[in-house]
This record gives C-alpha cells, sequence and structure tokens, in this order.
C-alpha cells in the first residue's frame, strides 16, 4: 500500500482533547477503509502565518498512513465536512520518517531569529558589522591609489 503524510489544522479555540477526538476519528476512518496509522503526532498550538478563517493559531496534527488511495480520499472527504478542520495536506512519500518528526525534535531550541531585541548583541543581521551594509574595501572604488607594483612586475 502507498505510503502518506498527512498535517491537519484544527481550530484554535477548541481543546486539546477535543483535538485528540477528531485524531482519533480521522484515525478511525482510516482503518475502516483497510489503512493504518503507523505514527501520529500533536504538535500543539501554533501560530499560523496568515488567518485563516479569522484564526490565527492552529492546533496541528500529523499523521504517517499506510493506507489505499480510496481510503485517503475518504480521509480528505470527511476533513472538508468538518468544520474544526483548517486546513489539511496529504502528500504520498516513499517511506516514513523513524523517530519523532523536526518539529517535535527542534521544539525546545530556538528558532535561528536574531536574538536580543533593538540594539541587542549577537552581531544580529546580514554581514558582520550588523548596519545591513557590506564591509568595506578598502581597494574598491574609482579615487583610490591603486597597489604600487612590485619589483620584477611591469
Amino acid at each position: 500500500m502507498p505510503l502518506y503524510e498527512s498535517v491537519v489544522i484544527a481550530r484554535q479555540d477548541i481543546s486539546a482533547t477535543q483535538v485528540d477526538t477528531l485524531a482519533d476519528e480521522l484515525t478511525k476512518i482510516i482503518e475502516e477503509n483497510g489503512g493504518s496509522v503507523a505514527k501520529r503526532e500533536h504538535w500543539g498550538l501554533r501560530s499560523l502565518t496568515f488567518r485563516i478563517k479569522k484564526n490565527r493559531k492552529g492546533h496541528y496534527v500529523l499523521f504517517n498512513v499506510d493506507a489505499p488511495a480510496a481510503a485517503l480520499s475518504e480521509f480528505e472527504r470527511r476533513m472538508r465536512l468538518n468544520e474544526d478542520v483548517l486546513r489539511y495536506l496529504s502528500i504520498r512519500v516513499d517511506e516514513h520518517e523513524e523517530g519523532q518528526s523536526s518539529i517535535l525534535t527542534n521544539k525546545g531550541r530556538p528558532t535561528g531569529r536574531r536574538e536580543g531585541g533593538p540594539g541587542g548583541g549577537g552581531g544580529g543581521g546580514r554581514f558582520e558589522s550588523g548596519r545591513g551594509r557590506p564591509p568595506r574595501d578598502d581597494n574598491a572604488g574609482g579615487n583610490r591609489a591603486a597597489p604600487a607594483a612590485k619589483e620584477g612586475e611591469s
């Protein structure tokens, strides 16, 4: 059977227990149609990049699914009908990732964003100087003297 990864985003105003109930219902749909859910991860309440149906946050759930295409079609049809599901995305993969997903693995780590506030240290910026422009090259520019030629060179 083909392997799929599916991420579901549920509304922010439902509780974590309601998200688990929703995930149980979706797992049951896959199993009723001859498939299985290899892994299910609740990533928690996360901020959305943009508003979706007036929601700024959503509960994310990952499913690793091993099911026929008909089971996945029914899975997605039921998600379209459910008012608690904001968005979903299912993709076919060659193999499932072992262990925790990278989202849960990196949960406690810094995001790579600039640390510190305005005027904060850390060199934070595009260039080493942190001023948004590249370091100055003393040999660049048309009004500067060219370096002197060494002896024996012409």
